[in-house]
């Protein structure tokens, strides 16, 4: 309570914020205090790509429709930004600062402040291009200002009864491939359906990382049982095939974050 109380003193400070919001458990508990701290001071803005699944724009509509948000979707297709399609290993500070750069007009234009973003205090761990953009063109990042966790996220989300509290960690799908890989439009189709899938099915924390034609599924470990019964194991195979797959494989290391950085 004393960090969320530290959040809602920074926010104050900050007088008027545009949140970057992409529905996920950082963002969505961000934009949730803010909005109760200052109140219509606040507006939302999510970018709408290739790499954004659908799912995750319609959570982030109704999400501010709920709470009645001012919401700003902008196009941000990364695709276009020259050198980001061949997954060089900056690719997200290539994409943030486009997109940044983008909401930093539309705060302009509604007379936000401060544009904040919802990176949090396990995120200094990583490795993280994308918080290079964030340093450069003078971002605010509360939930790291004021030392909080994903952990501390999610139990503060459950105070506040966010359903978001206990939802999957989510990243862009372009951080499915390998550097180096190029990106197109059609293989993020390809991860986004069979994420997607694992999703219908019932498994909770997934990654679809695609090597080729190859796709390299993480799951929790808890969860390998269910994924190898044969009904699960054949549909999933018969399923990945069919939207454009080669291979399919099981990491046997299980889910985890970045784990395209392991080689760097």
């Amino acid at each position: 309570m004393e960090k969320l109380k530290k959040l809602q003193d920074y926010l104050r400070s900050l007088e008027s914020v545009a949140v970057a919001f992409s529905s996920g458990v950082d963002s969505t508990f961000l934009l949730k205090v803010a909005k109760d701290t200052l109140g219509d001071k606040v507006m939302a803005v999510t970018a709408q790509s290739c790499s954004f699944p659908k799912r995750e724009l319609k959570e982030a509509i109704a999400f501010c429709e709920k709470e009645e948000i001012k919401h700003v979707i902008c196009e941000s297709e990364e695709l276009s930004i020259e050198g980001f399609a061949q997954n060089p290993k900056n690719r997200c500070y290539l994409c943030k600062k486009e997109l940044f750069e983008k909401i930093q007009k539309i705060a302009d234009d509604n007379g936000m402040k401060a544009i904040v973003e919802g990176s949090n205090l396990d995120d200094n761990g990583d490795y993280r291009p994308g918080l290079q953009a964030v340093a450069e063109l003078g971002i605010k990042s509360p939930l790291r200002h004021c030392d909080l966790s994903k952990a501390d996220i999610r139990a503060l989300s459950h105070y506040l009864h966010l359903p978001t509290w206990e939802k999957q960690s989510f990243a862009c799908l372009s951080s499915r491939f390998v550097y180096g890989e190029t990106i197109t439009e059609e293989k993020l189709g390809m991860v986004d359906k069979a994420e997607q899938l694992l999703l219908n099915m019932g498994f909770h924390q997934v990654r679809v990382r695609i090597h080729g034609m190859m796709a390299r599924i993480e799951i929790e470990p808890s969860e390998f049982g269910k994924l190898m019964e044969d009904e699960n194991r054949e549909k999933i195979a018969k399923s990945l095939k069919e939207y454009g797959f080669t291979y399919v494989t099981l990491d046997l290391m299980g889910y985890r974050t970045g784990s395209m950085n392991e080689t760097l």
